[in-house]
């Protein structure tokens, strides 16, 4: 009998030699799915991180510019505005309530405001920064340095040493947040202009 016989009449000849190499291809593209969909996932965290990041440093650049203001109106008190970078107001801090004085308003106004005020989801404050605090020194002649200083969420660069406003407070034992690398600052200097 012939090969062709015992196939039978009709039935054409394949003598496949590949058998379960379907179901190889199927786990190899399952895996380089898996894969690809967990690199996506990183990238999505990344970019949630990011744009937390972001909001931040708009938040504490809308608060920046809310004090260099109301120091520039009020510029014949501009003095009596300084904490110093060892006595920042907001997170952690308890605010002032006397306001009998612009510059008294002013100080507790922004106080809450770096606390989160603006903004709020049930009983917490959710307005600002992460843990923002601000400073205000006066660095001579008439000018003044403003900062507000945040909780980052991730290790980067720590500040620069001038920009003492909140230092060693963001510090996490046991994390990478420690020598400040996760303490985020913004600074401004406001002039205050001698006018005869």
């Amino acid at each position: 009998m012939t090969a062709a016989a015992a196939v039978g009449p009709g039935r054409p000849q394949h003598h496949s030699k590949q058998r379960g190499t379907t179901l190889v291809e199927v786990l190899v593209t399952m895996c380089v799915m898996a894969f690809g969909l967990l690199g996506l996932g990183s990238l999505e965290m990344r970019l949630q991180l990011s744009d937390m990041e972001s909001y931040q440093r708009a938040q504490a650049l809308e608060l920046l510019d809310d004090m260099a203001n109301r120091i520039a109106v009020n510029r014949a008190q501009a003095a009596t505005y300084v904490t110093g970078s060892a006595s920042p107001l907001g997170s952690g801090m308890t605010c002032p309530t006397t306001s009998a004085t612009v510059q008294q308003t002013d100080t507790a106004q922004w106080c809450t405001a770096l606390q989160g005020a603006a903004e709020k989801l049930g009983n917490a404050k959710t307005g600002a920064a992460v843990g923002a605090r601000g400073c205000i020194e006066n660095i001579g002649i008439n000018q003044y340095l403003v900062t507000v200083a945040w909780q980052g969420l991730t290790p980067i660069a720590a500040p620069p040493a001038a920009v003492a406003c909140g230092a060693a407070l963001y510090d996490t034992a046991g994390s990478s947040c420690i020598g400040d690398l996760c303490r985020r600052t913004v600074t401004t200097v406001v002039k205050i202009a001698s006018l005869n």
